[in-house]
């Protein structure tokens, strides 16, 4: 570099500190004081509460109805999406996710040498239809804690078929339910 260039880049050099005082000498000047009471009253009614709106919480179809005429094969080609992180096979090897045979009415978080998220293992009981149903809609709403990093499946019907699949992977399928 020339003698020329070191004079364009002290020059750029002093133009930004010097902007930069001139824009911290403007804040300290022009800072405001909070005032300790408002300038102006705001009349509340006595006893009123204030509340914000909480967002719906999405409804999640009933499964049971589509589970009494959901397609088998159908539900086996939407597993595969599935299949990346879950076998399905008695005695079948964990993946990323757990063996899912006899998910379907079985106890949760029972997959042997699984290390299950803490959110998952202090889960009680069985998993139930509707219970299936909620975490394949969206695992992290559902569960929050689970490792299944999976973003759900939108449509009723492809769950059901999924879960009707899953179901004929156990010694004895879970009970449909009645209705």
């Amino acid at each position: 570099m020339g003698g020329e260039s070191y004079k364009v880049w002290g020059a750029a050099l002093v133009a930004a500190t010097v902007a930069l005082a001139i824009g911290i000498g403007i804040n300290h000047v022009t800072h405001t004081e909070h005032l300790e009471t408002n300038a102006y009253k705001v009349d509340v009614l006595e006893g009123a509460v204030q509340t914000t709106a909480a967002p719906a919480a999405a409804v999640i179809e009933p499964i049971g109805p589509l589970l009494a005429s959901a397609d088998i094969a159908a539900g086996e080609k939407g597993f595969k999406r599935c299949a990346t992180c879950h076998t399905f096979d008695k005695g079948g090897a964990n993946k990323v996710g757990p063996n899912l045979f006899g998910v379907v009415g079985g106890a949760k978080g029972s997959a042997s040498g699984f290390a299950y998220s803490d959110a998952l293992k202090t889960m009680a009981g069985s998993w139930s239809y509707d219970e299936l149903n909620a975490f394949l809609t969206k695992p992290k709403d559902f569960l929050a804690g689970t490792k299944m990093t999976f973003a759900g499946i939108r449509s009723a019907q492809d769950r059901a078929n999924i879960i009707a699949f899953m179901r004929q992977h156990a010694d004895t399928p879970f009970p449909l339910p009645t209705q």
